[in-house]
């Protein structure tokens, strides 16, 4: 795998978003009421990203010479120790997504918050699995199994690392959850870096997805006070910015020991010097990481993402109805 190849292979993925997303305005246009629930909402957004992925690593790994399709992706054992940190680890990075979740929250809508009425009309089991246990272990597939090591393998480690977590952000299309996957696909990838497997990843995200749900169906059950059970929908700019100042003390703090757990962890999996020189290797002349296919990726996913997308086609709507 390289950086050309990765690029591709993310503008694959950018397109099967748009053709899904023409699909479903081809049905609005021929008055075909398309509703295949949340789960098919997010069986669908997890599959148009997996299956071109999957294709993908086939082929790299058929060229590889790699001893199994396990080590060519990544997926080594880590020591049950290792295991329990990374669980603590991403407990302590929540303080700083929750802060940054806040600070989007001025601007753009809650996504998640957007679609809580509509999980919790579903099984909680149903949606554990799928938002805690099937698009974790999906995305980390294709984000730091796949474009983090083609990355990888092209250059800086730490480029990589930036690069990888820039492209997990700007893949959910919209700003609010971008905002905060950024920082989490950065820190995603430092713990592949720190424990040596892909595994460390998986854990980290699924532990970060489940008390999100937790959350929906425990607030549903407690709560009555809004229509879905929800808090932030309730919440003001005013009480956004209250929260603020002290969400981001905690995250400074937080943040930090999560950096001395992941330097724990290196040192657990005899990595400490592997993880030390993430930082102080030089760019190896393999290829710019930018390239032609990611820029047209970009310009397609920021155009969707500032509602570029839904604004020319309600205009060929309107246009097709009159």
């Amino acid at each position: 795998m390289n950086n050309k190849k990765v690029n591709w292979l993310y503008l694959c993925i950018i397109l099967a978003n748009y053709a899904l997303m023409l699909l479903i305005w081809v049905f609005v246009f021929q008055g075909i009421a398309l509703n295949i629930g949340i789960v098919g909402n997010l069986f669908m957004a997890q599959a148009i990203m997996l299956v071109p992925a999957l294709i993908f690593a086939i082929t790299s790994y058929m060229k590889s010479g790699a001893a199994s399709f396990n080590e060519f992706l990544g997926f080594h054992k880590i020591k049950i120790s290792t295991f329990f940190m990374v669980i603590l680890f991403t407990f302590l990075l929540m303080p700083m997504t929750s802060a940054i979740n806040a600070i989007s929250m001025l601007f753009v809508d809650n996504a998640v918050e957007s679609i809580s009425g509509d999980v919790l009309q579903m099984p909680f089991l149903v949606m554990l699995f799928m938002i805690a246990i099937f698009g974790p272990f999906s995305e980390e597939f294709v984000f730091r199994g796949i474009i983090f090591r083609g990355y990888k393998n092209s250059g800086s480690v730490l480029q990589a690392v930036i690069w990888s977590a820039v492209l997990f952000g700007v893949m959910h299309l919209n700003f609010n959850q971008a905002a905060y996957a950024v920082a989490m696909g950065f820190m995603c990838a430092l713990v592949v870096e720190a424990s040596g497997s892909l595994w460390a990843s998986v854990v980290a995200h699924m532990v970060f997805n489940a008390p999100s749900v937790f959350t929906m169906y425990l607030s549903d059950f407690f709560q009555s006070g809004t229509s879905d059970g929800s808090v932030e929908e309730a919440l003001t700019n005013e009480d956004l910015i209250a929260m603020i100042g002290p969400a981001l003390f905690m995250a400074v703090i937080a943040t930090s020991l999560a950096v001395c757990v992941l330097i724990w962890i290196a040192k657990n999996e005899n990595r400490s010097e592997h993880f030390k020189n993430i930082w102080a290797r030089r760019k190896e002349n393999k290829g710019r990481i930018i390239s032609i296919p990611l820029i047209i990726a970009f310009i397609l996913a920021l155009f969707y993402m500032t509602g570029g997308f839904t604004f020319v086609m309600q205009l060929i709507y309107m246009w097709f109805i009159f």
